[in-house]
């Protein structure tokens, strides 16, 4: 193994010294709930008979309370194609646990929004807060006590943040996140983005676009492209919270059920009475948080991540910042190139070497702290192998020496890009995120006036009307967690795309967030402050000028400073209801910043 990265060793030891009372104070937590907190042997004979009363053949051996009870969160539902193949998962669970003399039972079950559905409507304003509903209801479902490991079941976009934010409240529980896989590849991602892009010029219809959706996203399993949901099992990976090469293996086929058995059985090893104790707050510290990152960045994942990696810290007594994900962005070298910053999707890139390759060759160059705890094995080279089916049996082999397609991976020495591709931009107007790796680096660049909007809507409508078509900065404002909950603005992604292919000079300056599939328009998304929170954003004015900058990392209005110091802020927009929106209202009146992952919940609890 190569030697550390010096820039990996350095941003790691600067959130070690950061987080010091925090992380002792959480590990004190989860050492006192393993000796004292709520489990088994302490309840007493009501609450443990409530706890088996229904469990069927396994009630003997959960009374018994000598085998281990294995408890299953999930987040199933079969409106979600990537949630649809876990209908079957707790029954065929408790099968597998039965196998090496454990129990199974249902803890809980969590909402999972399909950002998907929601894109664009009412209801993605309470997406980024279904994150910590996620997290309260996977406390619920483990603060009964009954369990001395758990299986997590979950994918999607804030789905697997919110478990994993819950989980580590119970941090003294081990823990395996057991995935489903991607659905099989439909219609070219390109292709889907083509039709889009027409629909949205007046070139096609409802129909043709309709047809080309329905075309690509078609079956069960995750979405193809490499949004925040296939982020998550990225990370998973790279964290070691998988069983080595579970994330992109397809719902349905024989590896898939097999994979799932081994997590089943690995966690009767490592739970709470096992050979090999290994809780997940012991597996989630700061070297783990920096693979997370790293693995982010090598491979081009999703923005959304700069909300949900910070969260996920916290929850694990870790502190980290944009600062963090800057530096360490200028050290990893991007790897991957899959849609939207390529044209292949995650199968495509599972079929060129996937995780395996990703892993080794990241270890190999003293980009990944191999030494972390795995639920797997020794270390983090575990994951350097890819999972495979021999004579019916499982077993892992070494991740092939080469990519198979250098289009969309390559090693290290050769990368796409020297650098991650995901920038903080700073100045007058505050701190943002920029995703640079799937932009042309010809428009890492634009200074432009801007028009300001505080919906989306309102900028697809200036769009239409021709209004757009210049050299300009787009601004919608007033989309933070405080304001509205902080949707993702995907329905801006086609029309921006095309204003760009007409010539023009075009970018987006938000507080709000653009989905994980964000692509070729440069965006400066995540602003903080926000504009509801006092953010300079809310000082801009048509026609102002504004400079975004990737190479130097800069996001200024060019406004004579006595002036905009003089400038009144727009004023907030009134607090949106309908659609649920006004029941998540305390939610929205206590988030914190973007930069801290935009939670009421963790800002509140002191976090």
């Amino acid at each position: 193994m190569s030697n550390l990265h010096a820039t990996i060793e350095a941003v790691t030891a600067r959130i070690i010294k950061r987080s010091r009372v925090g992380r002792q104070a959480y590990l004190d937590l989860i050492a006192k709930q393993r000796d004292a907190g709520v489990n088994r042997p302490v309840l007493s004979c009501g609450n443990l008979a409530h706890g088996f009363a229904a469990s069927g053949e396994d009630k003997a051996a959960i009374r018994d309370g000598k085998a281990m009870n294995i408890g299953i969160v999930s987040a199933y539902n079969d409106m979600l194609s990537a949630h649809q193949p876990y209908g079957r998962y707790p029954e065929q669970m408790k099968i597998f646990a039965r196998e090496v003399g454990a129990t199974a039972q249902v803890a809980g079950a969590t909402p999972a929004m399909c950002d998907g559905v929601t894109q664009g409507q009412d209801s993605m304003e309470l997406s980024l807060f279904s994150r910590d509903v996620i997290a309260m209801a996977t406390a619920v479902g483990l603060s009964h006590g009954m369990f001395e490991s758990v299986a997590m079941l979950g994918i999607c976009d804030k789905i697997v943040p919110g478990l994993l934010i819950g989980a580590l409240r119970f941090g003294h529980l081990p823990n395996i996140l057991v995935p489903a896989g991607p659905m099989p590849s439909g219609l070219a991602n390109k292709e889907k983005q083509r039709v889009r892009q027409l629909y949205a010029e007046g070139k096609v219809g409802r129909a043709e676009l309709l047809e080309a959706e329905a075309a690509s996203y078609h079956s069960a399993g995750t979405c193809t492209f490499y949004g925040t949901a296939n982020s998550n099992q990225m990370m998973m990976e790279v964290m070691g919270l998988h069983i080595p090469g579970a994330a992109f293996i397809n719902p349905g086929t024989k590896l898939r059920t097999e994979l799932t058995r081994a997590a089943v059985h690995r966690l009767r090893k490592i739970g709470w009475d096992g050979d090999d104790y290994r809780p997940l707050g012991l597996c989630i510290d700061e070297k783990a948080i920096v693979n997370a990152c790293v693995g982010l960045l090598a491979t081009g994942g999703s923005t959304n991540h700069a909300l949900h990696i910070p969260a996920i810290a916290r929850a694990a007594g870790i502190l980290i910042d944009w600062e963090d994900l800057d530096q360490l962005s200028s050290a990893v070298p991007l790897i991957a190139r899959v849609y939207p910053n390529g044209s292949g999707d995650v199968n495509h890139f599972h079929a060129a070497g996937g995780m395996g390759y990703v892993i080794r060759e990241l270890i190999d160059a003293g980009l990944l702290h191999r030494d972390i705890m795995t639920v797997a094995g020794d270390d983090l080279a575990d994951y350097g192998r890819e999972p495979m089916l021999e004579n019916d049996q499982l077993v892992w082999r070494d991740a092939p020496e080469v990519t198979a397609d250098d289009t969309m991976l390559r090693p290290p020495s050769a990368p796409f890009s020297p650098d991650g591709g995901m920038r903080l931009v700073t100045g007058n107007l505050g701190r943002a995120t920029f995703k640079t790796s799937a932009v042309d680096p010809a428009r890492w660049t634009i200074e432009a006036p801007v028009r300001v909007f505080h919906d989306q809507n309102d900028a697809l409508a200036a769009f239409k009307e021709g209004e757009l078509d210049r050299d300009v900065v787009v601004v919608i404002r007033f989309q933070g967690p405080v304001a509205n909950g902080m949707p993702e603005l995907h329905k801006l992604t086609p029309p921006l795309g095309v204003l760009q292919d007409k010539g023009f000079n075009v970018a987006l300056v938000t507080d709000g967030r653009m989905s994980g599939a964000s692509g070729k328009v440069p965006a400066a998304i995540h602003l903080s402050p926000e504009a509801a929170r006092g953010g300079a954003i809310a000082k801009l004015q048509d026609g102002d000028i504004v400079r975004l900058c990737a190479n130097s990392g800069t996001l200024s209005a060019l406004v004579d400073a006595d002036i905009w110091a003089a400038r009144a802020p727009a004023p907030t927009p009134a607090r949106h209801v309908g659609t649920g929106r006004e029941l998540f209202a305390l939610m929205q009146a206590g988030a914190d910043e973007a930069e801290k992952g935009g939670s009421a919940m963790l800002a509140v609890a002191g976090l």
